[in-house]
């Protein structure tokens, strides 16, 4: 039997070790996961950051994208990661906020995350393709209530920012329409290029470069204020639909259990890199503003984010079955 002296010293040695362990995060390269399709506003942001993350971390950061069921398979992938902060998230409005109302039943829990930082928010914006007749909001609705059985709208996918977007969109504007889901705002933008629905209200940065090309026409914006970067195109207060502002926001997420230091490194770097010049002015570009908030007031937000969409989505009764 070991002496009780002999136990102290080798509880003190195993402590020592894991201490040390956690020290040196990361060791090796870290997995971030997208819960989307190329192309969208939570695979653009995350690219952007991926390289500075690594150069301040010293590993290498992979992003790897995890698309389809409204980020709920990039979700639960990273729900059952082991917590070693080797395997992250960019979280987003979907997957970590609305989806606990919009779907009955999810393979994961908000307490499965452990929140990092926001590193990205942004105003969704209602675009058409460039050969509509509709050049504003009102001609929009006029040709919803002219034929609505012709009227469709894409998104990135349902219950993601953009699919209740549009459903708040056709509430307070008092039209319909059939939703048409994709894989991903890259693969639905695409599909508006291609003339396959009626209009998108797309998260800003996806649309942005078509915007400026000519190739759609954005008729409103769900800011508060009109943006700096498309000053001609009307707030949806402006464009006489009220009560319509709606910010979609993308952050680091890691799996619950996650030891607090590498949880703190980790927000540190990424707060650098978020607010860093060049990456504020690429987001800038883009239409969006930089985040760098404190896991603990990320944490608090994303509560009250998921408080404010289960509202809307029990007001509209878009509850489903998963």
């Amino acid at each position: 039997m070991l002496h009780p002296r002999r136990w102290l010293t080798a509880g003190a040695i195993a402590f020592a070790l894991s201490n040390a362990a956690q020290a040196a995060w990361p060791e090796r390269p870290i997995t971030l996961l997208i819960p989307a399709a190329p192309g969208g506003t939570t695979d653009i942001s995350a690219r952007l950051i991926a390289d500075k993350l690594s150069a301040r971390l010293g590993q290498q950061v992979i992003v790897e994208n995890r698309a389809g069921a409204a980020g709920i398979i990039g979700a639960q992938a990273l729900a059952r990661a082991k917590p070693d902060g080797y395997t992250l998230l960019m979280g987003n409005i979907g997957p970590n906020a609305i989806n606990y109302a919009l779907y009955k039943t999810l393979p994961y829990k908000p307490s499965d995350f452990a929140p990092v930082t926001l590193v990205i928010s942004v105003p969704n914006v209602l675009v058409v393709n460039e050969a509509s007749p509709a050049r504003t909001v009102a001609d929009l609705r006029a040709e919803a209530r002219r034929d609505p059985s012709k009227v469709s709208f894409g998104s990135s996918g349902a219950g993601q920012s953009p699919h209740l977007s549009a459903e708040l969109f056709k509430q307070r504007a008092g039209i319909s329409g059939t939703h048409v889901p994709y894989k991903g705002a890259g693969p639905a933008v695409a599909a508006l290029l291609g003339q396959q629905f009626t209009f998108m209200i797309d998260n800003l940065p996806s649309s942005m470069p078509y915007i400026q090309s000519g190739k759609l026409r954005a008729l409103a914006v769900t800011s508060d204020k009109r943006l700096a970067e498309l000053p001609d195109v009307p707030t949806m207060a402006e464009a006489g639909v009220k009560d319509m502002v709606v910010t979609a926001w993308f952050g680091l997420v890691a799996p619950a259990g996650t030891p607090k230091d590498v949880i703190d490194k980790l927000y540190a770097a990424t707060r650098d890199v978020v607010r860093s010049p060049d990456i504020r002015d690429r987001f800038k570009a883009m239409g969006g503003q930089a985040g760098g908030n404190t896991p603990a007031e990320f944490s608090v937000f994303i509560d009250q984010e998921r408080g404010r969409w289960k509202q809307i989505v029990d007001a509209a009764g878009l509850a489903r079955e998963q």
